[in-house]
């Protein structure tokens, strides 16, 4: 029987053709038994080239997707490392956001300009009601004089703020020096009658530390009080971090400090964590007791070497500097330097900066009355800490020294807080060993430079004439 019932048979196929489907309808016919059908293949060859094409754009996208996948893998595991970076970056900034903050680069307040003003005035009249003089009466004059040109300036803009300030700052310290500096000061010291140091010596002494050279900050010297029968040598090292200390190495005599022999450990604190640690390279050791910065706080603490007992003050100032947001820098920062005490020929010392006097270096009179620990007078220089890489103080002159390279420093800035006059002209060598100077000291008794060089001890003969 045949398969097809005629020559006008008609087959329908269904032809998958270019993306879409169609149906054709074909005439066959019968062939010795078998339907024959004639079809056109044309109408469904297989599209190659849109296949390749389509290959094509899906390994590009499969390429694309591995390219962002691997970006984000990369991505997530920098971000950490970002995030702390920026962490970072924005805690180094945070001191200087007084720049903005405090007016640097804009005009002072007049409200609270008139307000300091106001209360230095009282503070002239009272000082020249109790000491009248023709200083007390110049700064009395003056002082009227420029609480007029503030008043004028509510009314006129004809007058530089900035410079108003800056006569304001000079006005506050002469009467912080007519109050607190003898006028006889100079003539019982005859080496400070002569003016600034003008000649620094090579290293009289140079010492590796005996704790060792891993210790890189600290501060060390000879007992400062001129009246006191102690003439010990000290050192005091930062162990914990190099910020933190609580030890106290005591030697009777230079003898025994050159031979490091015969000494007493001294513990001041029970933890490094304890209110009354060291922080910073910030001791000086005057008569029986250590002065130095007290742990995280703007406070100096008194250390009673006899009794062990510490007394404590609060430093004077609008936002006093400490956990590193004003420590010596210039070249490179000595961490929690914030903080730094000295003595000289008139007492105690200590040199810090506050957000008040914009990062300069503020530098303010300690006395211990037998029974508590005040901030006597303080004056503000014009010089900016972190712009210094040290300080000390001699005859009542603030100097201030900078990095010359890795074997010298060099003293650029003085400070006389008896005339309140700076000078920048200074260019003062003092040789090192080490690079990095922790701290620096003043000793009337010898008068001698005490420098703590990254582990190294050196001592510097100062010279007045």
């Amino acid at each position: 029987m045949s398969t097809c019932s005629a020559p006008t048979m008609f087959l329908l196929l269904l032809l998958l053709c270019a993306g879409e489907s169609q149906a054709q309808r074909i005439s066959g016919r019968l062939v010795n038994a078998s339907c024959v059908c004639p079809v056109n293949s044309s109408a469904w060859t297989f599209p190659t080239l849109r296949y390749e094409a389509v290959q094509q754009l899906a390994e590009s996208c499969e390429g694309s997707v591995k390219n962002q996948w691997d970006q984000m893998k990369v991505a997530s595991e920098h971000l950490p490392q970002m995030q702390a970076l920026l962490q970072n970056l924005t805690a180094r900034l945070e001191p200087y956001l007084y720049l903005r903050k405090r007016g640097v680069h804009t005009a002072l307040w007049l409200r609270k300009l008139g307000q300091e003003l106001e209360k230095l005035e009282g503070d002239i009249d009272r000082l020249h009601g109790q000491r009248g003089s023709s200083e007390t009466q110049a700064l009395s004059v003056e002082a009227t004089q420029l609480r007029k040109d503030v008043e004028q300036m509510y009314y006129y803009d004809h007058l530089n703020m900035k410079g108003v300030k800056h006569k304001l700052r000079y006005l506050k310290n002469r009467a912080e020096s007519c109050q607190s500096i003898p006028k006889d000061f100079r003539s019982t010291q005859p080496h400070c009658r002569k003016g600034l140091i003008t000649n620094i010596s090579s290293p009289v002494v140079t010492k590796i530390s005996p704790f060792g050279k891993s210790y890189i900050s600290g501060s060390w010297g000879r007992q400062a009080q001129q009246t006191s029968s102690r003439d010990s040598y000290w050192i005091q090292p930062l162990a914990n971090g190099n910020a933190w200390g609580i030890t106290l190495r005591l030697y009777p005599s230079y003898e025994n400090f050159m031979a490091s022999t015969n000494h007493e450990d001294i513990t001041l604190a029970s933890s490094y964590t304890d209110k009354h640690t060291i922080e910073g390279p910030s001791a000086v050791l005057f008569g029986d007791a250590l002065y130095y910065h007290c742990y995280k706080s703007a406070d100096i603490c008194r250390f009673n070497l006899s009794s062990k007992a510490v007394a404590r003050v609060t430093l004077p100032g609008d936002g006093v500097g400490i956990n590193n947001k004003f420590p010596y820098c210039y070249y490179q920062c000595r961490d929690y330097s914030d903080v730094d005490l000295g003595a000289d020929e008139m007492g105690l010392w200590v040199a810090y900066a506050t957000l008040g006097s914009h990062g300069n270096l503020v530098v303010s009179r300690l006395e211990w009355d037998g029974e508590a620990l005040n901030v006597t007078s303080t004056w503000e220089t014009r010089v900016f800490k972190k712009a210094v890489s040290n300080a000390f103080l001699a005859c009542g002159v603030l100097y201030a020294t900078r990095y010359g390279d890795d074997g010298r420093e060099e003293v650029f800035y003085a400070f006389d807080t008896s005339t309140s006059q700076d000078d920048y002209l200074l260019a003062l060598p003092l040789e090192k060993v080490a690079k990095g100077v922790a701290s620096l000291s003043y000793n009337p008794r010898d008068k001698q430079i005490y420098m703590y060089n990254d582990g190294y001890l050196l001592a510097y003969q100062a010279m007045f004439y």
